[in-house]
């Protein structure tokens, strides 16, 4: 250094603020260097709208002793970046706190739900009425149809109260299938709250508005879905990624349902036990 530039490395480091063993350590390349970079790509192929923290999740979960800092090293290394999201156009999303919210204590304390629409290969659209715990982040349930009233609000309902118990508070906008007096009477009857959102506040909705922005810029803009089944299918599927496996980043990049939950009629019968055998009574 000193013949290069007629100081001593001694005064260099101080000038520049660097141990002077960074002058003289080599650096080595981790011997699982090439493992770990092949795995991060593949995460990052499969799932192409998570960014390095979720990736890091997921290694850890796979069995990785590894750190933020170096997976985020290797992802702009491999020049990994997640696409930008397409802007939102005509709408404005304030949040001025006009009004005092609820907020979810603890589970089963608020839902809350709400439609998604989008269209088959054919051009022919179908809906999604997402249901979503706001306190666990759970998405409880996903139906999808050509068409949903509030006969299949209710229907829906139902089902889940069955299995999931009955919320404190389901909340919604004003749409016409959650404020019909139907969905109104048979939720009171049930012994839950309905608590509507004031009219073209979407944000105090927020949760199940994050959960809807999530299946759209995860799912349904990537995938071409030709037939309602396929759709059901693949969205279905979705939903259990999401509950059992996707980093959550408000939970600590841990899933919302690491263990899926199954309603009576789903869970796995015990395999039948051997018959012992009768004992042979002879008689005199």
């Amino acid at each position: 250094m000193r013949a290069v530039t007629g100081v001593s490395e001694r005064r260099a480091c101080q000038v520049l603020g660097q141990h002077r063993s960074t002058q003289r350590k080599v650096a080595r390349t981790p011997d699982d260097e090439a493992r770990l970079t092949a795995d991060i790509v593949q995460l990052a192929r499969q799932y192409g709208r998570y960014g390095y923290r979720r990736i890091t999740a997921l290694l850890k979960r796979a069995g990785w002793c590894v750190n933020r800092k170096r997976v985020e090293r290797i992802w702009r290394r491999e020049g990994l970046k997640v696409p930008q999201r397409q802007p939102k156009r005509g709408r404005l999303w304030l949040a001025d706190g006009s009004c005092i919210r609820l907020r979810p204590e603890r589970p089963n304390h608020v839902w809350a739900y709400d439609f998604v629409e989008d269209r088959t290969h054919d051009g022919r659209r179908f809906r999604m009425l997402n249901v979503v715990d706001e306190f666990t982040r759970e998405c409880l349930a996903i139906k999808v149809a050509r068409k949903l009233k509030a006969a299949d609000v209710i229907a829906l309902l139902a089902d889940l109260f069955v299995t999931r118990g009955t919320p404190e508070h389901i909340r919604s906008d004003n749409g016409p299938e959650f404020v019909a007096k139907a969905v109104q009477g048979w939720i009171a009857a049930v012994g839950a709250k309905t608590a509507y959102i004031e009219r073209g506040s979407p944000w105090e909705n927020g949760y199940v508005e994050s959960f809807n922005g999530k299946l759209r810029d995860e799912l349904l803009q990537g995938e071409i879905f030709y037939s309602l089944r396929e759709a059901q299918v693949l969205i279905e599927a979705w939903r259990r990624h999401y509950n059992t496996l996707r980093p959550h980043s408000a939970l600590g990049y841990q899933p919302p349902a690491p263990e899926v939950t199954l309603g009576p009629a789903a869970q796995p019968r015990p395999a039948p036990q051997a018959t012992p055998p009768v004992a042979q009574v002879s008689i005199q």
